[in-house]
């Protein structure tokens, strides 16, 4: 891959998880999972239909589908959040997210559908990051597609980039067409 094909597809970088746990980062992945739906109504106010079709890179997915993934990623985090705060590490579902990006849904409804789903979401997602105790950041559930145990604490921080990674990818692509 190509430098700038890579900067298109990761504009803020791939995820890193960090090697331990640091609680005071704990506000700051909280605060961009309950920033990113104002975050994205920025980003789509006042596309157009043909706008919301572009995609965010060559080969990529269109703005309309990245919403859209956003939401149907961010529901799955949440449940999988909630599984692992009342099971003994669970075994989250994987899903196939490139096969969900091509569902009927993605093209019929409007990204405002996403967007005010992930309102609601976010506001609830951060309530039950906020009112966790610290024991339950060390919670995991077991991802059977990466065969490991995820910490609570690894994947606030996952999340936190993931809506930012998204949310530049269409700021990006409005910066770079002048919109």
């Amino acid at each position: 891959m190509d430098e700038s094909h890579e900067q298109l597809r990761y504009p803020i970088g791939r995820f890193q998880a960090p090697e331990k746990y640091y609680p005071e980062m704990q506000n700051e992945w909280i605060a961009a999972i309950e920033a990113l739906p104002k975050w994205l109504d920025l980003c789509i106010e006042n596309l157009d239909a043909e706008q919301l079709e572009t995609p965010y890179r060559p080969g990529g997915w269109t703005v309309t589908q990245v919403i859209h993934h956003i939401a149907d990623s961010h529901m799955n985090a949440y449940i999988r959040l909630k599984l692992a705060l009342t099971e003994e590490s669970p075994v989250i579902k994987p899903y196939d997210e490139k096969l969900w990006a091509e569902l009927p849904d993605v093209n019929i409804e409007p990204v405002n559908v996403s967007i005010t789903l992930l309102h609601a979401l976010h506001r609830r997602w951060g309530q039950v990051l906020r009112n966790m105790q610290p024991s339950d950041w060390e919670r995991t559930y077991y991802h059977p597609e990466h065969e490991r145990y995820v910490p609570l604490w690894e994947m606030a921080d996952l999340y936190a980039w993931h809506g930012r990674h998204h949310m530049e990818q269409v700021r990006q692509l409005r910066q770079r067409m002048n919109w």
